[in-house]
């Protein structure tokens, strides 16, 4: 398994408590160098996406095999161009491709709706 799909937690000395994060916040925290401790897997790959690293976010989501996790590999290629590849893991997290969804909009709603569940 990918190290950071299984990290627990960061030696970031300012880090946010995952449990109370405001999106606000967690859109915040993506300008340090480090994320904030203690994130879930899947909103590690949403911190490491917004920063531009699609890569290092891409490592993550593949190595979790859950719906989440797919609807934000969708979201990935999506974002990367790839539209098909999208669409497959759409249809895995049961979820219709959002055509009228712009990438930002995508990213915010579904990171608010992890970070909510987190």
């Amino acid at each position: 398994m990918n190290p950071e799909a299984s990290r627990l937690e960061s030696t970031n000395p300012e880090s946010i408590n995952p449990e109370s994060i405001s999106i606000d916040d967690f859109i915040a925290s993506t300008s340090a160098g480090t994320p904030p401790a203690a994130l879930a897997p899947c909103l590690l790959a949403m911190w490491y996406e917004k920063r531009g690293d699609w890569e290092r976010a891409h490592g993550i989501v593949q190595e979790i095999e859950t719906v989440t996790a797919s609807l934000i590999h969708a979201y990935l290629h999506r974002r990367e161009g790839d539209e098909a590849n999208a669409r497959y893991w759409y249809s895995r997290a049961g979820r219709k491709f959002p055509a009228g969804s712009t990438l930002d909009d995508e990213w915010l709603e579904l990171t608010t709706e992890l970070l909510q569940s987190n």
